[in-house]
């Protein structure tokens, strides 16, 4: 099976190293202490149990001001507006909520900046669904703080895109440049543990060749972990879903590419196959009979007049890479995503945008020839 992937594709391996603008040093690192996985202790999950501690003493006196609701299902909207209100007890927990849990990020992500492959870090993007909210900005910020109290020269910001979007325009960067030269958008698949999501995405590259301009024209979510389907179910889902924003695309006139970039949470080898981490989607996607992207390929022949080519990658690789266009000053950089676990990838710039150079930036040779036409304009002027 593994040739016939490798056929149907035609661009580059699965959960490849090196891709268009960057190589991928490391991903999915799962490090542990003597508690278990260390990313669980900088996890959403995480954050809500340190809110449960700080009420605790506050529910003993009877003065809980969340009252009786399970602090697992406080919404992020219902805190951040906590943390600006008039009950100043209640923005008290969530401000100590959110101090405990960026001493705890600051824990984690010190650790990954000993590692190897994260040595030399200048920069770390965090997503995830906890990085859409004001305390997870706040976490993140004061996360910051701590490090370079402690001498760690790193800088940590937001993802710039909503994390939703970032899964999906990251897929442009899997993609070979030229692929945009003839087409205006790609379909995207995010693949997480409650949702699937698919989108098509516009690359605006003539306005913008970096892709810092792309977007989400449209996409679609599907809660698989509410129907509880089985894995053919789940890939019959997801190629109905594609088929219809291709009809969509075509409708509206857009030249979409036959290319689907995939992001899915595990490690990904390169025959398309999930090594493991993909416990929590629907049924055994680790299975070795089972390859999403041929699937797909099967599903999908054929996208407009060329034969579809699918490529897929770990899901916080794909987010991550969404800052290519945003991290052109920095030559390694890393992403953390704060979800169900806390996804990591660390990257190298291989060239600037895209192998585009910018327009202040000239190579030795057309310094040199522009030199000399400068000389000769010099003379002739002279000679007048």
């Amino acid at each position: 099976m593994a040739d016939d992937v490798m056929t149907t594709t035609g661009i580059a391996r699965h959960g490849a190293a090196r891709l268009p603008s960057v190589e991928i040093d490391s991903f999915n690192i799962e490090l542990k202490d003597e508690d278990g996985f260390l990313g669980d202790r900088a996890s959403k999950g995480a954050f809500r149990k340190i809110l449960e501690r700080w009420r605790k003493p506050l529910r003993k006196s009877g003065k809980d001001p969340f009252g009786d609701e399970d602090s697992e299902t406080i919404s992020k909207k219902a805190l951040d507006a906590i943390l600006v209100g008039d009950d100043t007890e209640a923005s008290a927990v969530v401000h100590s909520a959110i101090e405990e849990f960026a001493q705890e990020l600051a824990h984690v992500t010190r650790r990954f900046l000993r590692t190897k492959a994260w040595a030399k870090t200048e920069c770390i993007v965090v997503g995830g669904g906890f990085r859409d909210s004001r305390l997870g900005e706040l976490a993140i910020a004061r996360t910051e703080i701590i490090l370079k109290d402690e001498g760690f020269g790193v800088e940590l910001e937001p993802i710039r895109y909503h994390p939703d979007d970032a899964g999906l325009i990251g897929a442009l960067h899997l993609a070979p440049s030229w692929i945009f030269e003839a087409h205006d958008s790609i379909l995207a698949v995010d693949i997480g543990g409650t949702n699937i999501r698919c989108g098509v995405v516009e690359t605006a590259w003539k306005k913008s060749p970096d892709l810092s301009k792309a977007s989400v024209w449209k996409s679609d979510l599907w809660r698989h972990a509410d129907d509880e389907p089985t894995r053919e179910g789940a890939v019959k889902r997801l190629a109905k879903m594609l088929k219809g924003l291709i009809e969509e695309a075509d409708a509206e006139g857009l030249r979409l590419a036959p290319f689907i970039g995939i992001a899915c949470p595990g490690v990904i080898n390169e025959d398309g196959s999930i090594e493991k981490g993909a416990q929590n989607l629907p049924g055994n996607w680790e299975s070795s009979k089972f390859n999403l992207p041929a699937s797909l390929v099967e599903a999908i022949p054929m996208i407009g007049d060329h034969d579809t080519a699918v490529l897929m990658h770990n899901d916080g690789v794909v987010q991550g890479l969404s800052e290519v266009p945003f991290m052109q000053e920095f030559e390694r950089w890393g992403v953390l995503t704060i979800g169900t676990g806390l996804g990591n990838a660390r990257f190298t710039n291989r060239r600037r945008d895209n192998g585009r150079k910018d327009k202040d930036e000239k190579s030795k040779d057309e310094k040199a020839k522009d030199d000399k036409a400068d000389d000769k304009k010099a003379a002739k002027k002279k000679k007048d």
